[in-house]
């Protein structure tokens, strides 16, 4: 027998389908360009309704850029927290750089697997981040300084450069990362020879991206040799 749906099960679900209206509304027309008319028909809810979960148009583009910082904290979470296991990934290069490439993969992987947020984040940029600087307040950087303290640490233990500056390393990461889905067309148009639609033309490109990264933050052993 099927259970009444509750009232927090209703407004969750009523929340979420706006949500994932105002993502795809957002991703297609950007902030200025995007109407709440529009993704109250495209979420089959009327604005009174928006309104009364968001407010407005811009505490709905929040939460929508919120949802998705949190999928990335709680992704990355999952790969730090490995260090409260076994601290010697810190001062070991192998464990590092294993943990540093699972680390870039991960945010790889999520602006692949969520090419709504990539459209979002590509307006924000060709609009000179202008949405994001009335909001930015409202986000926590948390998972910024964690990787910033993450770095200092493997730097302090010879393993990263010393000429890298560890409080915008996480940001340019993150910018490498979250450009690359964007590139894919570019490489196939400029390097014809190989699929990069293909499952296996994707790998490589994130191998290379993940190579380009790792190799290029941490300090070669032939650099602190004698």
């Amino acid at each position: 027998m099927e259970m009444p749906e509750t009232g927090k099960r209703r407004s969750e679900k009523t929340r979420a389908a706006i949500l994932a209206a105002a993502e795809a509304v957002f991703a297609e027309h950007g902030y200025d360009g995007a109407r709440v008319d529009t993704i109250a028909e495209v979420s089959g809810y009327n604005k009174t309704l928006i309104f009364r979960y968001f407010g407005d148009k811009l505490g709905l583009y929040v939460e929508v850029l919120r949802r998705a910082d949190s999928e990335v904290s709680a992704l990355q979470r999952g790969v730090y927290t490995r260090l409260l296991e076994d601290e010697s990934m810190l001062v070991e290069a192998d464990k590092f750089r294993a943990l540093l490439k699972t680390a870039v993969g991960t945010m790889i992987d999520y602006m692949q697997e969520h090419p709504r947020i990539m459209r979002i984040i590509l307006w924000e940029h060709a609009e000179g981040w202008q949405t994001m600087e009335k909001i930015i307040s409202q986000f926590e950087p948390n998972d910024i300084r964690q990787m910033e303290a993450i770095f200092a640490r493997a730097r302090k233990a010879g393993l990263l450069r010393p000429d890298l500056d560890v409080t915008a390393l996480p940001l340019l990461m993150i910018q490498i990362c979250w450009s690359y889905p964007t590139m894919l067309p570019l490489y196939q148009q400029a390097l014809p020879e190989r699929d990069y639609s293909s499952v296996s033309g994707r790998a490589y490109m994130r191998e290379q991206i993940i190579n380009f990264i790792v190799n290029g933050i941490m300090l070669d052993s032939a650099d602190t040799a004698p």
